[in-house]
């Protein structure tokens, strides 16, 4: 890979984890639904979040944070107000919700010393930057390629193309890490050198498998 001259990130799994260990819902997903439905049990929560996951599998591109909270509402019939919507998608201070992996903040700093342009390529909303600042690594990024933004998701070919043309880079220049291995062999069909950041052990879905970041840097 020596003529690497970007690294295009994801963020959920190779960046950032959810402190508790759960990404949807947040963690205060419960708590706030029992102050206006205190009836509610552990097994209608897991319907809920069960929903949710449906969600995600058949929402389009442009659905928002509301959209997937309304459908966790409706499974367990609890009425949706704006003003309970607003509580849910109420902004939290980043180091309640999320925490950097352990190794990112050194590879960050590694990667700039050593002359690399990198992107952050998610499927996510605008507020992910906000949220990387939060946690000290927004500082290393050029380019944000943003689902929510785009109009698009991974593996669209317009996420990873905006990333690399806004550094102005090749996709040949480029190497993509993400967390789901079918994302990365989207990524090398399009040109680009990919990597599986796979923490929980690698799968035979992608060529190159790594266990966590530091391993880009014996990439380079």
């Amino acid at each position: 890979m020596g003529s690497i001259r970007g690294v295009l990130l994801d963020s959920g799994g190779v960046l950032i984890r959810p402190i508790g260990g759960r990404w949807n819902p947040r963690r205060d997903f419960e708590p706030t639904v029992l102050e206006v439905a205190p009836h509610l049990t552990e097994a209608d929560f897991a319907r809920a979040i069960d929903a949710g996951e449906r969600f995600f599998e058949t929402a389009p591109p442009d659905a928002t944070r509301d959209d997937y909270h309304r459908a966790l509402l409706d499974e367990i019939d609890v009425p949706v107000t704006e003003s309970l919507l607003a509580t849910l998608g109420r902004p939290l201070e980043p180091n309640t919700i999320v925490e950097p992996f352990p190794e990112v903040l050194d590879v960050l700093h590694e990667l700039r010393r050593r002359g690399l342009r990198l992107g952050c390529v998610t499927d996510n909303g605008p507020g992910i930057e906000r949220l990387h600042e939060g946690l000290g690594i927004r500082e290393f990024f050029e380019v944000y390629a943003i689902s929510a933004v785009l109009g698009c998701t991974k593996p669209d070919p317009r996420m990873f193309h905006h990333a690399s043309e806004a550094l102005g880079l090749r996709p040949e220049e480029c190497l993509f890490v993400d967390d789901v291995p079918a994302l990365v062999v989207a990524a090398g069909e399009l040109g680009y050198y990919g990597v599986a950041l796979e923490r929980e052990g690698p799968t035979e879905v992608a060529n190159t498998s790594i266990a966590d970041l530091n391993q880009v840097l014996e990439l380079i």
